[in-house]
């Protein structure tokens, strides 16, 4: 049981693999709170869109 052992921590070092007696560090992972937007000012002050009428529906005659 050495350096050529697959089996132990120490042959993982050598060969530079990793299992389950030889893991990887684990990535700590970190959330980032989200900015709040703020609202502009001149979206505020500016005039909303204005409506179009609503497109009138016409009667078609059938002919009998």
């Amino acid at each position: 049981m050495g350096k050529g052992d697959k089996k132990t921590a120490k042959g993982k070092r050598t060969m530079g693999s990793y299992g389950i007696t030889r893991k990887r560090k684990e990535e700590k992972v970190v959330i980032v709170p989200k900015a709040k937007k703020e609202k502009k000012a001149a979206t505020e002050t500016a005039k909303p869109a204005a409506k179009k009428p609503a497109a009138k529906k016409t009667a078609t005659a059938k002919s009998e």
